[in-house]
């Protein structure tokens, strides 16, 4: 991927949280730490039942008198029905924003096109929204996010070529970063299962939030015993929620896809023994990509 490109998230969308007290308002009820937010610095967060499964993932980024949270589109009124569960009295409005897109912008020079160094999460304003180093990876390259009328002139300004979802799906599977319920299933998965840990989705240091115990304790008592992975599939795709098999036996399930990349979530143990794992009609290689601490995970 030698040229700097991007391509615009359809699925992708942004709930403004405002109000004099958004900041504590959030702090209760996500993953990281809203008062590290900052007009030059972006976060990776999720919003978790109370009993510490994944319901959304986000990233929160401050604009103006406002904290954006970038998220799924299709899933935006859910989200914002669910925090507004938690408003109560709390001085807060929650706004879905249909005339902002979300672009992801990557390749090499991405990051000093739009002006960013590489500092994980860095932010500035662009145009009358905002550039973002991603919060999880910076091989991810930057999210912006830009009036809808104004986006492609902006990027041609800037010297960007458009690219496809395809090209940049891939380089997320490579990489191993979830996509939202794609890969994590609501009310049901486990963000250490999925890398929060690693990618910088979760502040251990801040007060308490929605969650919070069940995360901890999966943490410290070492409980992980999965985890979502890139893999390489030798033959047909199999569809998400195929489940994969290692000697007959079941070891884990497919997730999102595109050609010979996709993510499934594994049992740690056999991917470590270097079994032979099955999905369908495929045969799936795991990869362990570089961020990963799936040796640490193993042993608890």
């Amino acid at each position: 991927m030698n040229d700097r490109s991007f391509v615009l998230l359809q699925d992708r969308g942004v709930l403004t949280v405002s109000g004099p007290d958004r900041r504590p308002f959030l702090q209760g009820l996500v993953s990281n730490d809203i008062e590290k937010v900052a007009h030059d610095t972006a976060y990776y967060a999720a919003l978790l039942t109370a009993q510490g499964k994944y319901l959304h993932d986000f990233v929160m980024v401050e604009a103006g008198e406002s904290i954006w949270l970038e998220t799924e589109a299709a899933r935006l009124g859910d989200l914002k029905r669910r925090l507004s569960v938690y408003r109560l009295r709390a001085k807060v409005s929650l706004e879905e924003q249909p005339d902002l897109a979300v672009a992801a912008v990557f390749g090499k020079g991405a990051l000093a096109a739009l002006g960013l160094s590489d500092t994980l999460g860095a932010a500035r304003v662009l145009g009358s929204g905002v550039a973002v180093v991603d919060p999880r990876l910076t091989a991810l390259g930057a999210r912006a996010i830009l009036a809808r009328d104004r986006a492609w002139c902006v990027f041609g300004d800037l010297g960007l070529a458009e690219s496809d979802f395809e090209t940049y799906d891939r380089m997320r599977l490579s990489l191993g970063i979830p996509d939202g319920s794609r890969d994590l299933v609501p009310e049901k998965s486990i963000l250490l299962e999925a890398g929060f840990d690693e990618l910088n989705g979760i502040d251990w240091q801040k007060g308490c939030y929605v969650g919070q115990e069940l995360t901890a304790r999966t943490k410290y008592r070492g409980l992980v015993r999965k985890r979502l992975m890139p893999v390489k599939i030798h033959g047909p795709a199999p569809a998400p929620g195929t489940v994969v098999t290692a000697g007959g036996h079941e070891v884990g399930e497919m997730r999102s896809s595109c050609g010979e990349l996709g993510l499934a979530l594994l049992r740690v143990e056999p991917v470590l023994q270097g079994r032979k794992l099955e999905a369908g009609a495929a045969n799936l290689a795991p990869i362990t990509p570089a961020w990963m601490r799936l040796q640490h995970n193993a042993d608890g």
